[in-house]
């Protein structure tokens, strides 16, 4: 079997012995899109992304994802990059991955952020949106589906003056439709991680765009009061995608965050 860092397109920036980061983008991205946050954090810890198999960099293969199967690629970078205790941080479909990661193995993590996500598993609705999304691939092609899909994770606002709005849906608009459909497939099959909340014992931050439509501020705040000492951010001017739409804020927010739990 092949080592994950052979598969896996993995990204390391900052200080090697400080704090340790893995930061996991949301769905169809890529690990760029947290270059902003990237590029201020590296000076203090050392920040690790990578491309989710299937999208940016990294290979889809047959394209048959599972939730399990990428919180296992996880494990194994966590694992072969001898990492102590880091802190992840995901967001939407990251912040999927992260919540099971917990719940698994939450013994060998640092800490946890959890950008504009939520711990329920589709319903009934949301899996038949996955279906409708693969049958908008399979028909129309993968560049409607991440045109339509991207354009609502954005303020309307930025989707009219963002530079960084316009270079990551140009990124994502180069998505293999193999990994496309194979990350929806993950997503519909996921596992409620809400029973676990009250369990966790790590500290945890949650940051939530103010605009944000996927995941309201409400419903994230909610999952935030289930989870033991957590602490809530609001990113003004953001929807979806604020590490994107407002870094600063974002940045300003896990830096507090670090500082008063890793120093």
């Amino acid at each position: 079997m092949k080592s994950q860092k052979q598969i896996i397109s993995i990204y390391k920036q900052g200080n090697s012995v400080a704090t340790p980061i893995i930061f996991i983008h949301g769905f169809p991205y890529d690990h760029l899109m947290w270059e902003n946050v990237i590029s201020i954090l590296q000076k203090t810890y050392f920040c690790i992304s990578y491309d989710i198999r299937g999208l940016g960099g990294s290979p889809c293969g047959d394209g048959q994802f599972t939730m399990e199967s990428f919180v296992d690629d996880l494990e194994e970078i966590i694992n072969e990059l001898k990492l102590d205790k880091p802190v992840v941080c995901g967001l939407s479909m990251g912040g999927y991955i992260s919540l099971r990661a917990v719940e698994r193995f939450e013994e060998i993590l640092g800490g946890l952020i959890l950008c504009d996500t939520k711990p329920e598993a589709d319903n009934n609705e949301g899996k038949l949106k996955r279906a409708a999304g693969i049958k908008k691939i399979n028909e129309l092609g993968v560049q409607k589906f991440v045109e339509d899909f991207v354009s609502g994770c954005f303020t309307e606002e930025s989707v009219k003056n963002l530079k960084e709005y316009k270079e990551t849906l140009t990124r994502s608009l180069k998505s293999d439709p193999v990994g496309v459909k194979g990350c929806l497939l993950a997503m519909q099959g996921r596992t409620d991680t809400t029973p676990y909340l009250e369990k966790i014992k790590i500290p945890t931050l949650v940051i939530c765009g103010e605009e944000d439509k996927l995941s309201p501020p409400e419903v994230m705040k909610s999952m935030a009061d289930k989870i033991k000492s957590s602490e809530f951010v609001l990113i003004p001017k953001a929807a979806h995608m604020t590490p994107i739409e407002n870094p600063e804020a974002v940045s300003k927010a896990i830096l507090s965050f670090l500082k008063k739990n890793f120093e």
